[in-house]
């Protein structure tokens, strides 16, 4: 096994996808390092302070003003209230809740890469594991081996599971590195709130425990990995279905996207909290947004998650097994 992982992983690094895949997660760090770098100065100027609890405050204020607006619907309305609540028990507790660093960065980074950004380079990689195989003619020679077929396909799902692990340390290591040159590299010890609950009755604080920045981070790791996971699994699977890379690629591709419109569109479908990509920003349960579905937390939506994982990994081993390629 350790021989067939070796010789998957050589084909992976001779495509250079990874290098592919660090060059645009660079790009993107640059790029969002600079925006937050824009919007820190235009709040600077327009407050005249980089006091933050200035600007927690400033924030309140056009919160409120927001909420009297008789246009924006009740839905979103609620959000907006959640919002305020987080912010007033943040200034509160005089708690930073978005402490200048390279280790904020990364968190705000990887929140808004969960959902579409981490799994379209994730996807990149499964979508074209075992569908290339086909494209390229090499799958006849590569099932001559006197190996089962279960151990070359368990190989390649090994090899996923490793490149997803290293695309995530790539978007960690950048966005440390280039963010840090910016803002600092400081700020691992931050206090950071989590536990916000969403009740009928709007925010409970109940549940609320203080964690220093760098416990908050793994677990936001771990939770980025965990969907990076799942979604790599389902291309793994569509990989192994479809004999086209491409296709395979668009079908990915149409659900990623699907799911982040649905996921601010279907509050009133309750059904939809079963699809795969309305539960892939776990992340947000920890800093207690309100779910896209009520009644949505972080237990249900892995559950989900979890359930998508194992079928298609069975219907992933069932298939390739089974198949005649002949």
């Amino acid at each position: 096994m350790t021989k067939l992982v070796q010789n998957e992983m050589l084909k992976l690094i001779a495509k250079k996808r990874l290098i592919v895949i660090g060059i645009i997660i660079g790009v993107l760090v640059i790029l969002f390092t600079y925006a937050q770098y824009k919007e820190t100065e235009t709040q600077r100027k327009k407050l005249g302070t980089n006091d933050w609890r200035t600007i927690l405050q400033q924030q309140i204020v056009d919160t409120t003003n927001r909420l009297s607006s008789s246009r924006i619907s009740d839905e979103w309305k609620k959000q907006l209230q959640i919002s305020l609540q987080q912010k007033q028990y943040y200034l509160d507790h005089d708690i930073n809740p978005a402490e200048p660093g390279a280790p904020t960065f990364i968190r705000i980074f990887l929140e808004n890469s969960i959902d579409l950004f981490i799994p379209l380079m994730v996807m990149v990689i499964a979508s074209d594991l075992v569908s290339s195989e086909h494209s390229m003619g090499t799958v006849k020679l590569l099932l001559t081996r006197p190996v089962k077929r279960w151990k070359i396909l368990l190989s390649k799902y090994i090899t996923l599971c490793l490149a997803v692990s290293l695309i995530i340390a790539i978007a960690g290591i950048l966005s440390y590195l280039i963010s840090g040159a910016v803002f600092g590299y400081k700020g691992w010890g931050a206090p950071i709130l989590t536990g916000f609950n969403i009740t009928d009755e709007g925010l409970s604080t109940s549940e609320v425990r203080l964690l220093s920045l760098w416990e908050f981070l793994l677990m936001d790791i771990g939770l980025v990995w965990f969907v990076a996971i799942v979604v790599g699994t389902l291309s793994f699977m569509l990989s192994v279905l479809i004999r086209s890379t491409a296709a395979g690629m668009g079908v990915m591709l149409a659900a990623l996207i699907s799911g982040a419109i649905l996921s601010n569109m279907v509050s009133s479908w309750e059904s939809a909290k079963y699809f795969f990509m309305v539960n892939l920003r776990l992340t947000d349960y920890m800093k207690g947004s309100a779910p896209p579905i009520e009644g949505m937390n972080l237990s249900f939506s892995m559950m989900v998650l979890l359930v998508w994982w194992a079928a298609a990994l069975i219907v992933s081993f069932v298939v390739f097994t089974k198949r005649d390629v002949y």
